[in-house]
């Protein structure tokens, strides 16, 4: 009787085995990367299982890492995250199915640009670049502010309404540039050293309202960071709203939530400053007021004892009458008052004053000092006293 099963049939175990070989001895399914949505999470002591499946729910694959390997997975599958896995494909010969068996896994989509940001956040910050003390400080009273931003934007009109609100006859400069798109990290780069070169502006503010992650991309490229900190003139960032946060911001010399709130930081109010001013004056003339009057007290107290002295002191009486009695003899024996009186002083050449004519010589010259004025004079005679 002839077998209804031909030849070439194959068992289950046999083609199990057939695929297995197939499968797992393909070089390039050896070391493959996929990406996908994680669904069904199971956490097991030996391993986790999950699947990934493509974001149409088209196609899934069962995923395994095995904890007993010691893999140091990047990021932890968690359902409803996109992941990029590496792994092998390997057949499960008991129940006829294949499953990636992964030895890596990355965050995708979002995830993996905020990987890429941490990664470049934490290389710039080693570098130095985020540090507190390479911050320049604001100018208190800026004469002139350059705005770096778009030209056609809602930043753009924010940022000169508030500063001429707060300081009017400000000199403000516009550097426009793109503030989106794959361009727009180039194009700030450049706008930022248009201002350096012109070399007039106090303050810089870099502006732009808000957006998606993707619309604010640009800062957190690592060209603007190094243009940012580069940069000769102090930098003020006013970007997104109060809850982004870019690697600009954290650079920038100061940072503000929004475009409107960094023109407010660059400048303070003109009118607040007139007001300081005023009081300021208003209180110097008071002290000096004060210490008019102070002085003036003072004074009249010093005059009031000064009164009551010579009224109430004996001694100082006493002092005085002494004192007039010693001028009076001072002035008799003042030589000077002598020669006031027509007396004259003979001097000789030694300078010794002559008092009798014994030892004087003829022809000898004599000094004769008057009261006023002096005579050279020889002796030509010399007479006895009688």
């Amino acid at each position: 009787m002839t077998s209804i099963f031909p030849d070439t049939a194959l068992s289950v175990a046999g083609l199990t085995s057939y695929l297995q070989d197939l499968l797992e001895g393909d070089r390039y399914l050896r070391s493959v990367w996929l990406t996908g949505e994680v669904t069904n999470v199971s956490q097991y002591p030996t391993a986790c299982y999950f699947t990934l499946s493509d974001p149409d729910k088209s196609a899934a694959i069962r995923c395994v890492a095995w904890n007993n390997r010691g893999q140091k997975l990047l990021q932890i599958p968690v359902k409803g995250e996109q992941l990029i896995v590496l792994g092998s494909i390997r057949v499960y010969n008991k129940r006829g199915e294949y499953q990636l068996t992964v030895v890596q896994s990355l965050p995708g989509g979002e995830g993996l640009e905020a990987l890429r940001l941490q990664q470049l956040r934490s290389r710039l910050e080693a570098e130095g670049f985020f540090d507190r003390a390479r911050k320049r400080p604001i100018p208190a009273h800026p004469q002139i502010v350059a705005v770096v931003t778009s030209d056609t934007g809602a930043a753009w009109g924010d940022i000169q309404r508030t500063l001429a609100q707060r300081y009017p006859g400000l000199q403000v400069l516009l550097s426009p540039t793109l503030v989106q798109g794959d361009l727009a990290a180039a194009a700030i780069v450049r706008a930022i050293a248009r201002v350096e070169l012109d070399g007039r502006a106090d303050v810089i503010i870099l502006g732009r309202g808000g957006g998606s992650a993707e619309d604010l991309a640009c800062f957190n490229d690592e060209r603007v960071v190094r243009a940012i900190a580069n940069c000769t003139i102090p930098i003020i960032t006013g970007i997104g709203h109060e809850r982004d946060e870019s690697l600009a911001d954290l650079v920038a010399d100061k940072r503000a939530h929004t475009p409107t709130a960094a023109a407010t930081q660059a400048v303070p109010i003109l009118a607040d400053i007139y007001w300081e001013h005023r009081q300021r004056m208003l209180n110097l003339a008071s002290v000096v007021r004060a210490r008019f009057q102070q002085e003036e007290q003072h004074l009249q107290q010093l005059q009031n004892r000064l009164k009551r002295l010579p009224a109430t002191s004996r001694t100082l009486r006493q002092a005085t009458g002494k004192l007039e009695i010693l001028q009076e003899k001072l002035a008799a024996l003042n030589p000077a008052a002598v020669l006031e009186r027509g007396y004259a002083a003979v001097i000789q050449g030694d300078g010794t004053i002559v008092r009798q004519t014994e030892g004087l010589e003829l022809g000898e010259e004599l000094t004769v000092r008057l009261s006023r004025g002096v005579l050279k004079v020889k002796i030509v005679e010399v007479l006895d006293a009688e």
